[in-house]
């Protein structure tokens, strides 16, 4: 191989490995980039990521399903990402999104069955209604926050991803040996009380604020 191809190679080795960046560890919050940049290929991935600092995204914990994840970080289902730019947050953001999500009751996901996206294992909650109206009611609100910045389109089916470190010579043996490991597990169910923001500082996600799903809401 020659200079110039082994050049070429090794870009497309690290943007590869951009694309698919995850936040280090456990300790870190939710990484909606990370888990869903894999899901329509490293080209768009590489056009619409890396995050940069302030980002922010709205998620739902799933921590019955941290045992079931294999991708290093924190079981979730991402409601809307990215939220806008944390310097953009300030009381009369807080306020509205405390109201917001005060309008939307709790409510329960299931997670009986599994999803593929190319390179991507993940559950599927069900059902999606409660939090596609949840994502709604923010782009309704604050309509620059374009779910995935539009690059998959009107955006994608709520999800929880559990692996995606595979490509496609491999994902179909290995996806099915780990989805066959992983149903006696299934049914899962998860009480869904509240919504997290999280911000990327540059390195991982973090919690910034948890907004309560159907808490009495007094305005100010």
């Amino acid at each position: 191989m020659n200079a110039e191809a082994e050049a070429q190679a090794q870009a497309q080795t690290e943007a590869e490995a951009e694309a698919r960046r995850e936040p280090p560890d456990q300790a870190q919050v939710n990484t909606p980039a990370a888990a869903d940049a894999d899901q329509s290929g490293s080209e768009p991935a590489a056009t619409g990521w890396p995050d940069i600092p302030g980002d922010t995204a709205l998620t739902i914990k799933v921590p019955e399903a941290d045992p079931l994840v294999r991708t290093g970080f924190p079981a979730h289902v991402t409601v809307l990402y990215p939220f806008v730019h944390e310097s953009r947050i300030d009381a009369t953001t807080r306020h509205d999104l405390t109201r917001l999500f005060a309008g939307h009751d709790a409510f329960t996901l299931t997670f009986d069955s599994f999803g593929r996206y190319p390179g991507v294992l993940c559950l599927d909650p069900w059902p999606h209604d409660p939090v596609t109206a949840l994502t709604k009611d923010l782009t309704r609100r604050w309509p620059e926050a374009v779910p995935y910045r539009g690059i998959f389109g009107a955006g994608l089916a709520p999800h929880l991803t559990i692996a995606n470190h595979e490509g496609p010579a491999t994902q179909e043996a290995a996806y099915g040996a780990l989805q066959a490991e992983l149903a006696p597990a299934l049914p899962l169910s998860c009480s869904v009380r509240a919504v997290q923001l999280i911000v990327w500082d540059g390195r991982r996600w973090q919690d910034r604020a948890e907004y309560r799903l159907g808490a009495p809401y007094r305005a100010a």
